[in-house]
């Protein structure tokens, strides 16, 4: 049970270390704080190094998938070494380990991924047989449907990291996700956001999940203010969605959901890994029948495509 947060005894927020981590750790301390009246020497962020953090010279499809960049923060969260944690949601499994919850979520950011080049303005501005670098299975297929014609490469790294690779001509250009860049002040990186029509985002792309113990009523007080609703509703049917696809990083599953007063649009796609079929589809509905929608959807997009469509 977590007693509430003092400069004797702080609140222990559990994060990986890189800028923008850290970035969201110190946003959801400053919300904990604005909320309950808390100073900030009520809080310690506690940096942990996953697996995924680790190990950056190899595909993630290699190392295991989803669950590189969570495991070792859940397992803090589990023996008691952290009070609280906090992660991107696209990062996420579906599954989680049994007594933790996530009903946190912080307000969403932008969804868009953003296309970084220091030479081209735009995709439709990429040379013919330029080299582009993801380590996104989903964007490397998403490209590939729409620009067969260039050469995708994995291109794994921070921002920092990949920006280097760009100068140092490893790749003509590589894409990153639109709220990162703006959660660190860096969004003039980017030449610009993609719009979801022409490039469909991660599930749960943008989005801040705070993960307690299920047991935790003092945990749950502090972040019950901090709950944004309409994020919790989006995110509730594009998991639901990628749950039934049994989604991991070795799956190109694209999903978003969007609220227009208590409605909800989910758009979804599921693509081979190569690019060369997409299959996509819609539902809309009350918000509150968000998840049911999600499972829904990929049924269908599902039976479309066939045995073995993920798989080849």
């Amino acid at each position: 049970m977590t007693q509430m947060p003092t400069p004797s005894r702080p609140l222990r927020i559990g994060t990986r270390g890189s800028i923008l981590a850290l970035a969201q750790a110190h946003e959801t301390r400053d919300r904990i704080m604005a909320a309950h009246g808390l100073p900030a020497e009520a809080f310690e962020i506690t940096v942990i190094r996953t697996t995924g953090d680790r190990i950056t010279d190899r595909p993630l499809k290699e190392i295991g998938g989803k669950g590189l960049f969570t495991r070792e923060i859940e397992e803090a969260l589990t023996e008691g070494a952290i009070d609280l944690a906090v992660h991107s949601m696209k990062d996420m499994p579906t599954l989680q380990p049994g007594g933790l919850v996530i009903d946190c979520y912080l307000p969403r950011e932008d969804v868009r991924d953003a296309f970084v080049s220091l030479h081209a303005a735009s995709i439709a501005d990429l040379p013919q047989g330029a080299v582009v670098g993801s380590s996104s299975l989903r964007r490397r297929a998403q490209l590939a449907h729409r620009r067969p014609d260039l050469q995708l490469v994995e291109f794994r790294g921070n921002v920092q990291t990949r920006l280097r690779k760009l100068q140092d001509g490893v790749a003509l250009a590589t894409f990153l996700a639109q709220a990162g860049l703006n959660r660190m002040d860096m969004a003039h990186v980017a030449r610009g956001p993609i719009d979801p029509d022409e490039m469909l985002p991660a599930v749960a792309q943008g989005a801040i999940g705070v993960e307690r113990r299920a047991d935790d009523a003092m945990a749950a007080m502090l972040l019950a203010p901090i709950h944004d609703g309409d994020t919790g509703l989006r995110i509730a049917a594009e998991r639901a969605f990628l749950a039934r696809l049994d989604g991991s990083c070795q799956t190109p599953i694209a999903g978003l959901a969007e609220l227009t007063a208590d409605r909800l649009i989910l758009r979804g796609e599921i693509l081979r890994p190569d690019g060369s079929e997409v299959v996509a589809g819609r539902r809309e509905g009350l918000a509150s029948d968000g998840a049911a929608m999600g499972e829904d959807l990929a049924a269908e997009l599902l039976s479309r495509a066939g045995p073995g469509f993920l798989q080849a």
